[in-house]
Protein backbone atom coordinates (compact mmCIF):
# COMPACT_ATOMS: atom_id res chain seq x y z
CA UNK A 1 0.00 0.00 0.00
CA UNK A 2 2.71 2.16 0.66
CA UNK A 3 4.30 1.95 -2.60
CA UNK A 4 1.27 2.77 -4.22
CA UNK A 5 1.06 5.71 -1.91
CA UNK A 6 4.14 6.25 -2.92
CA UNK A 7 4.45 6.33 -6.75
CA UNK A 8 0.79 8.22 -6.56
CA UNK A 9 2.98 11.30 -5.15
CA UNK A 10 5.42 11.23 -7.31
CA UNK A 11 2.96 11.09 -10.25
CA UNK A 12 1.36 14.14 -8.47
CA UNK A 13 5.16 16.03 -8.25
CA UNK A 14 5.30 14.77 -12.55
CA UNK A 15 2.11 15.73 -13.19
CA UNK A 16 2.27 19.15 -11.92
CA UNK A 17 4.85 19.92 -15.16
CA UNK A 18 3.13 18.28 -17.38
CA UNK A 19 -0.24 20.52 -16.14
CA UNK A 20 1.98 24.18 -16.65
CA UNK A 21 2.92 23.13 -20.30
CA UNK A 22 -0.34 22.11 -20.93
CA UNK A 23 -1.82 25.22 -19.84
CA UNK A 24 0.13 27.34 -22.41
CA UNK A 25 -1.04 24.70 -25.63
CA UNK A 26 -4.51 24.77 -24.26
CA UNK A 27 -4.75 28.77 -23.84
CA UNK A 28 -2.97 29.32 -26.94
CA UNK A 29 -5.51 26.75 -29.37
CA UNK A 30 -8.70 28.29 -27.35
CA UNK A 31 -7.97 31.72 -28.81
CA UNK A 32 -6.74 30.56 -32.26
CA UNK A 33 -6.99 27.62 -32.78
CA UNK A 34 -3.01 26.53 -32.95
CA UNK A 35 -1.47 23.73 -31.93
CA UNK A 36 1.64 25.64 -30.85
CA UNK A 37 4.32 22.77 -30.73
CA UNK A 38 7.16 25.21 -30.86
CA UNK A 39 6.00 25.22 -26.76
CA UNK A 40 8.29 22.32 -25.76
CA UNK A 41 11.28 24.47 -27.00
CA UNK A 42 10.08 27.24 -24.89
CA UNK A 43 10.57 24.49 -21.65
CA UNK A 44 13.72 23.84 -22.99
CA UNK A 45 14.99 27.22 -23.70
CA UNK A 46 13.71 28.70 -20.27
CA UNK A 47 16.06 25.95 -18.38
CA UNK A 48 18.91 26.92 -20.35
CA UNK A 49 18.23 30.86 -19.39
CA UNK A 50 17.81 29.86 -15.84
CA UNK A 51 21.32 27.59 -16.15
CA UNK A 52 22.93 30.82 -17.42
CA UNK A 53 21.58 32.82 -14.81
CA UNK A 54 22.00 30.81 -11.76
CA UNK A 55 25.97 30.24 -13.29
CA UNK A 56 26.25 34.02 -13.35
CA UNK A 57 24.72 34.80 -9.93
CA UNK A 58 27.40 32.09 -8.27
CA UNK A 59 29.92 33.81 -10.53
CA UNK A 60 29.53 37.01 -9.27
CA UNK A 61 28.44 35.65 -5.56
CA UNK A 62 25.27 37.14 -5.56
CA UNK A 63 21.96 36.10 -5.11
CA UNK A 64 22.69 32.08 -3.46
CA UNK A 65 20.30 29.32 -2.60
CA UNK A 66 16.98 29.80 -3.03
CA UNK A 67 16.90 33.57 -3.62
CA UNK A 68 19.26 33.12 -6.38
CA UNK A 69 16.71 30.08 -8.38
CA UNK A 70 13.83 32.12 -7.39
CA UNK A 71 15.18 35.60 -9.19
CA UNK A 72 16.70 33.54 -11.86
CA UNK A 73 12.96 31.69 -12.29
CA UNK A 74 11.46 34.94 -12.52
CA UNK A 75 13.70 36.23 -14.96
CA UNK A 76 13.60 33.32 -17.44
CA UNK A 77 9.94 33.40 -17.58
CA UNK A 78 10.03 37.05 -18.32
CA UNK A 79 12.84 36.64 -20.99
CA UNK A 80 11.32 33.54 -22.34
CA UNK A 81 7.16 35.24 -22.66
CA UNK A 82 9.34 38.10 -24.93
CA UNK A 83 10.30 35.07 -27.01
CA UNK A 84 6.91 33.80 -27.15
CA UNK A 85 5.24 37.04 -28.60
CA UNK A 86 8.60 37.21 -30.94
CA UNK A 87 7.78 33.61 -32.07
CA UNK A 88 4.31 34.89 -32.65
CA UNK A 89 4.71 37.82 -34.12
CA UNK A 90 7.18 36.46 -36.86
CA UNK A 91 5.87 32.85 -37.29
CA UNK A 92 2.03 33.23 -36.59
CA UNK A 93 0.69 36.48 -37.03
CA UNK A 94 1.55 36.09 -40.88
CA UNK A 95 -0.66 33.12 -41.01
CA UNK A 96 -3.59 33.44 -39.05
CA UNK A 97 -5.82 33.94 -41.58
CA UNK A 98 -4.36 31.16 -43.93
CA UNK A 99 -5.64 27.55 -43.54
CA UNK A 100 -4.98 25.30 -40.10
CA UNK A 101 -2.55 23.05 -42.15
CA UNK A 102 -0.29 25.87 -42.53
CA UNK A 103 0.14 27.02 -39.27
CA UNK A 104 0.74 24.04 -37.99
CA UNK A 105 3.11 22.96 -40.64
CA UNK A 106 4.75 26.44 -39.01
CA UNK A 107 4.72 25.20 -35.83
CA UNK A 108 6.11 22.30 -36.52
CA UNK A 109 8.90 24.21 -38.20
CA UNK A 110 9.53 26.21 -35.17
CA UNK A 111 9.88 24.20 -32.99
CA UNK A 112 13.07 22.33 -35.38
CA UNK A 113 14.63 25.78 -35.55
CA UNK A 114 14.75 26.33 -31.78
CA UNK A 115 16.07 22.37 -31.58
CA UNK A 116 19.17 23.44 -33.87
CA UNK A 117 19.74 26.85 -32.81
CA UNK A 118 20.28 25.62 -29.34
CA UNK A 119 22.24 22.47 -31.03
CA UNK A 120 24.72 24.72 -32.92
CA UNK A 121 25.35 27.69 -30.81
CA UNK A 122 25.50 25.12 -26.94
CA UNK A 123 26.37 21.87 -28.47
CA UNK A 124 23.84 18.56 -27.95
CA UNK A 125 25.50 17.56 -24.90
CA UNK A 126 24.04 17.27 -21.95
CA UNK A 127 24.72 19.93 -18.78
CA UNK A 128 24.40 19.26 -14.82
CA UNK A 129 21.78 21.90 -13.64
CA UNK A 130 23.04 24.08 -10.76
CA UNK A 131 21.54 22.63 -7.65
CA UNK A 132 21.00 25.87 -5.95
CA UNK A 133 18.50 24.27 -3.10
CA UNK A 134 20.02 21.92 -1.25
CA UNK A 135 18.11 18.13 -1.80
CA UNK A 136 16.48 16.75 1.74
CA UNK A 137 14.24 14.09 1.93
CA UNK A 138 11.68 13.72 4.50
CA UNK A 139 9.65 10.49 5.69
CA UNK A 140 6.16 11.01 6.88
CA UNK A 141 4.63 6.88 7.37
CA UNK A 142 6.72 5.73 5.53
CA UNK A 143 6.19 7.61 2.40
CA UNK A 144 9.31 9.75 1.25
CA UNK A 145 9.31 13.49 -0.11
CA UNK A 146 11.94 15.93 -1.26
CA UNK A 147 11.83 19.31 -0.23
CA UNK A 148 12.38 19.81 -4.09
CA UNK A 149 8.83 18.04 -5.04
CA UNK A 150 7.22 20.03 -2.54
CA UNK A 151 8.98 22.78 -3.89
CA UNK A 152 7.52 21.58 -7.71
CA UNK A 153 4.21 21.36 -6.37
CA UNK A 154 3.80 24.59 -4.66
CA UNK A 155 4.96 26.86 -7.10
CA UNK A 156 2.90 24.47 -9.83
CA UNK A 157 -0.19 24.49 -7.91
CA UNK A 158 0.94 28.61 -7.17
CA UNK A 159 0.87 29.86 -11.05
CA UNK A 160 -2.12 27.84 -12.04
CA UNK A 161 -4.17 29.97 -9.14
CA UNK A 162 -2.27 32.89 -10.50
CA UNK A 163 -3.13 32.19 -13.96
CA UNK A 164 -7.00 31.22 -12.71
CA UNK A 165 -7.11 34.51 -11.39
CA UNK A 166 -5.67 36.76 -14.60
CA UNK A 167 -8.26 34.80 -16.70
CA UNK A 168 -10.91 35.31 -14.87
CA UNK A 169 -10.33 38.58 -12.68
CA UNK A 170 -8.40 41.49 -14.45
CA UNK A 171 -9.40 43.39 -17.84
CA UNK A 172 -7.20 41.06 -20.08
CA UNK A 173 -8.27 38.20 -18.69
CA UNK A 174 -11.57 39.18 -20.04
CA UNK A 175 -10.00 40.20 -23.29
CA UNK A 176 -8.38 36.49 -23.49
CA UNK A 177 -11.86 34.58 -23.24
CA UNK A 178 -14.10 37.36 -25.64
CA UNK A 179 -11.62 36.71 -28.19
CA UNK A 180 -11.40 32.90 -27.90
CA UNK A 181 -15.02 33.13 -28.34
CA UNK A 182 -15.66 35.15 -31.46
CA UNK A 183 -12.50 37.65 -32.24
CA UNK A 184 -14.48 39.46 -34.76
CA UNK A 185 -17.23 41.08 -32.19
CA UNK A 186 -14.20 41.09 -29.84
CA UNK A 187 -12.34 43.37 -32.02
CA UNK A 188 -15.65 45.51 -32.94
CA UNK A 189 -16.18 45.46 -29.47
CA UNK A 190 -12.61 47.81 -28.98
CA UNK A 191 -10.72 44.85 -27.53
CA UNK A 192 -7.19 44.69 -29.32
CA UNK A 193 -7.18 41.03 -30.84
CA UNK A 194 -3.36 41.71 -32.00
CA UNK A 195 -2.38 42.15 -28.17
CA UNK A 196 -4.39 39.64 -26.55
CA UNK A 197 -2.92 36.89 -28.74
CA UNK A 198 0.99 38.30 -27.96
CA UNK A 199 -0.30 38.44 -23.54
CA UNK A 200 -1.65 34.72 -24.57
CA UNK A 201 1.33 33.37 -25.83
CA UNK A 202 3.69 35.55 -23.09
CA UNK A 203 1.76 33.73 -20.42
CA UNK A 204 1.77 29.88 -21.90
CA UNK A 205 5.40 30.69 -21.92
CA UNK A 206 5.97 32.15 -18.98
CA UNK A 207 4.56 29.07 -17.30
CA UNK A 208 6.67 26.47 -19.65
CA UNK A 209 10.22 28.35 -18.35
CA UNK A 210 9.34 27.97 -15.03
CA UNK A 211 8.11 24.42 -15.47
CA UNK A 212 11.99 23.58 -17.21
CA UNK A 213 13.56 25.20 -14.71
CA UNK A 214 12.12 23.22 -12.06
CA UNK A 215 12.37 19.98 -14.26
CA UNK A 216 15.94 20.60 -14.42
CA UNK A 217 16.69 21.44 -10.37
CA UNK A 218 14.83 18.07 -10.22
CA UNK A 219 16.45 16.09 -12.95
CA UNK A 220 20.09 17.78 -12.28
CA UNK A 221 20.44 18.11 -16.30
CA UNK A 222 19.57 19.95 -18.98
CA UNK A 223 20.11 19.54 -22.77
CA UNK A 224 18.54 20.94 -26.39
CA UNK A 225 16.07 17.95 -26.70
CA UNK A 226 14.81 18.41 -23.39
CA UNK A 227 11.29 19.41 -24.68
CA UNK A 228 10.57 16.85 -26.96
CA UNK A 229 8.80 14.32 -24.87
CA UNK A 230 7.62 16.49 -22.27
CA UNK A 231 6.38 18.96 -24.95
CA UNK A 232 4.26 16.17 -26.89
CA UNK A 233 3.15 14.50 -23.57
CA UNK A 234 1.98 18.16 -22.55
CA UNK A 235 -0.52 18.43 -26.13
CA UNK A 236 -1.68 15.09 -24.96
CA UNK A 237 -2.51 15.77 -21.48
CA UNK A 238 -4.49 19.31 -22.58
CA UNK A 239 -6.09 17.07 -25.40
CA UNK A 240 -6.98 14.60 -22.49
CA UNK A 241 -8.58 17.11 -19.89
CA UNK A 242 -10.57 19.03 -22.75
CA UNK A 243 -8.12 21.10 -25.67
CA UNK A 244 -9.47 24.76 -25.12
CA UNK A 245 -10.42 24.26 -21.30
CA UNK A 246 -8.21 26.01 -18.70
CA UNK A 247 -8.93 23.40 -15.81
CA UNK A 248 -9.06 20.43 -18.28
CA UNK A 249 -5.17 21.27 -19.31
CA UNK A 250 -4.68 20.76 -15.34
CA UNK A 251 -6.38 17.92 -14.84
CA UNK A 252 -4.77 16.35 -18.40
CA UNK A 253 -1.48 16.70 -16.93
CA UNK A 254 -1.96 15.26 -13.70
CA UNK A 255 -3.53 12.05 -15.16
CA UNK A 256 -0.49 11.93 -17.63
CA UNK A 257 1.81 11.90 -14.46
CA UNK A 258 -0.27 9.54 -12.11
CA UNK A 259 -0.45 6.77 -15.58
CA UNK A 260 3.68 7.11 -15.50
CA UNK A 261 4.16 6.68 -12.28
CA UNK A 262 1.33 3.81 -11.94
CA UNK A 263 3.29 2.33 -14.93
CA UNK A 264 7.03 2.36 -13.54
CA UNK A 265 5.51 1.00 -10.29
CA UNK A 266 4.18 -2.04 -11.98
CA UNK A 267 7.74 -2.94 -14.01
CA UNK A 268 5.97 -1.29 -17.06
CA UNK A 269 8.55 2.08 -17.12
CA UNK A 270 9.85 0.62 -20.80
CA UNK A 271 6.08 1.19 -22.26
CA UNK A 272 5.07 3.68 -20.25
CA UNK A 273 4.75 6.38 -23.22
CA UNK A 274 3.07 3.95 -25.03
CA UNK A 275 0.18 3.38 -22.26
CA UNK A 276 -0.60 7.11 -22.09
CA UNK A 277 -1.31 6.93 -25.75
CA UNK A 278 -3.43 4.04 -25.67
CA UNK A 279 -5.22 5.52 -22.60
CA UNK A 280 -5.99 8.90 -24.50
CA UNK A 281 -7.45 7.02 -27.50
CA UNK A 282 -9.58 4.87 -24.80
CA UNK A 283 -10.90 8.46 -23.44
CA UNK A 284 -10.95 9.74 -26.41
CA UNK A 285 -13.51 7.45 -27.92
CA UNK A 286 -15.90 7.23 -24.38
CA UNK A 287 -15.29 11.43 -24.38
CA UNK A 288 -14.16 12.69 -27.85
CA UNK A 289 -13.96 16.28 -26.29
CA UNK A 290 -11.90 15.12 -23.46
CA UNK A 291 -12.69 14.42 -19.46
CA UNK A 292 -13.85 18.17 -19.19
CA UNK A 293 -14.57 18.92 -22.96
CA UNK A 294 -18.18 19.62 -24.58
CA UNK A 295 -19.12 18.40 -28.06
CA UNK A 296 -19.37 21.44 -30.26
CA UNK A 297 -20.92 21.11 -33.98
CA UNK A 298 -18.22 23.04 -36.30
CA UNK A 299 -19.19 24.44 -40.01
CA UNK A 300 -17.24 23.24 -41.95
Amino acid sequence: MEIIIQQLMNGLFLGSIYALMALGYTMVYGIIKLINFAHGEIYMIGSFIGYFLILQFNQWAIFSGATGFFIAMILSMILSAIIGVVIEILAYRPLRGSTRISALITAIGVSYLLQNSMIYFFSPDTRPFPQAITRKLYTFFGISVSNIQLLILGVSVGLMILLQIIVKETKMGKAMRAVSVDPDAAQLMGINVNRTISFTFALGSALAAAGGMLIGLYYNSIDPMMGVAPGLKSFVAAVLGGIGIIPGAALGGFVIGFIETIASAIGLSDYKDALVYVILIVILIIRPAGILGKNIREKV
